[in-house]
């Protein structure tokens, strides 16, 4: 018989032998009443097929609810502003990965041992105060950072996950796990346990928000579905959570990537973030932006963070403070605490 025939054989052979054991796995969970989700799972792959409690049952895991913007922000200010860096340092540089490399790792140390400096040393200048959401593992490394951000007494630090791990990518054990070790971590060299959240590359698992309220943070810093604070509901329900949303616009890392395909002159990143101030102000609600020091702390990036301040401070009605102070403005205006 040629070896063709017999690989025939094999084949027709096997495929008897799936439907056997295919006609006997649905035979037994008709049996055990266990519901077959091979219809589902083919749905899932094609959205035209969903059905609409599908549909809404998905888009509602984690929903804006009521505006939070208040009449006035402290002092009779018309307008917030939020001045947010993420310390990612050598986590996102190959630690969270695995992807271990001496250059890039450099890359990473820049971050807390030249750019961290140069920027709470503008933010204590210009008496601005903010937010340095750290990975555990960021601060682990060098925790010298937390007396340069303390010291002056105006500045919040705040958890952004253990290692800059893809939490999305989690199950819910394993990325509670990893967050409760963080704010252990972030509480001990710190001196003061974290209030504020933002996911590592600002997205939620479906297990996210829960285990987000059960930790009992103050407020969730990490998605998009308005320019305002917002309250956070989730599955139709309103859960007193304040978000402080973010949004790539108003982030340096993709515009300020040499490499990548976004790449813009600082200066015109810089009149960006003053037009984005600007509709903010007139509005009469809030300009929160996202940098990371081992990005906008170069020395021609730096410069645009400058002069967006000069810009910013030239307007009447203006507040500076961090998320903290934001989140707990805004919760006691709306009456929820």
């Amino acid at each position: 018989m040629s070896s063709s025939f017999i690989s025939l054989v094999k084949r027709i052979s096997s495929q008897r032998l799936c439907l056997f054991l295919a006609l006997g796995a649905a035979a037994t969970m008709v049996a055990c009443g266990i519901q077959d989700t091979s219809d589902q799972s083919m749905e899932a792959d094609e959205p035209w097929n969903w059905s609409d409690e599908f549909v809404r049952s998905a888009v509602d895991q984690v929903r804006a609810g009521r505006d939070l913007n208040p009449d006035s922000w402290p002092g009779g200010a018309r307008v917030a502003v939020l001045l947010s860096y993420d310390v990612d340092n050598e986590t996102v540089q190959g630690l969270r990965t695995g992807n271990i490399s001496i250059g890039p790792l450099s890359q990473g140390q820049y971050g807390s041992r030249v750019a961290l400096p140069r920027v709470v040393k503008l933010m204590n200048e210009q008496g601005v105060p903010s937010t340095f959401f750290f990975p555990a593992w960021s601060l682990k490394l060098a925790p010298e950072q937390a007396d340069l951000i303390q010291e002056s007494g105006m500045h919040e630090i705040a958890a952004h996950g253990w290692i800059h791990e893809l939490n999305t990518a989690l199950d819910g054990p394993t990325e509670e796990r990893l967050l409760r070790q963080a704010v252990d971590a972030i509480e001990e060299i710190t001196g003061k346990r974290p209030v504020g959240y933002r996911a590592p590359s600002w997205n939620h698992s479906p297990n996210t928000l829960r285990i987000v309220r059960d930790i009992g943070f103050l407020y969730e810093s990490s998605l998009m579905a308005d320019d305002r604070p917002y309250e956070l509901v989730q599955n139709g329900e309103p859960t007193g959570m304040v978000e402080l949303p973010v949004e790539w616009i108003l982030d340096d890392a993709p515009l300020f990537n040499p490499r990548g395909n976004s790449y813009m002159n600082p200066r015109d990143v810089m009149q960006v973030w003053i037009d984005e101030f600007d509709k903010a102000w007139e509005e009469g609600t809030m300009f929160l932006l996202t940098m990371h020091p081992h990005v906008i702390g170069h020395r021609s990036r730096i410069i645009a963070l400058e002069g967006l301040i000069e810009h910013m401070k030239s307007r009447e009605g203006v507040w500076f403070g961090t998320h903290e102070e934001a989140a707990r403005w805004v919760r006691k205006q709306a009456g929820m605490d």
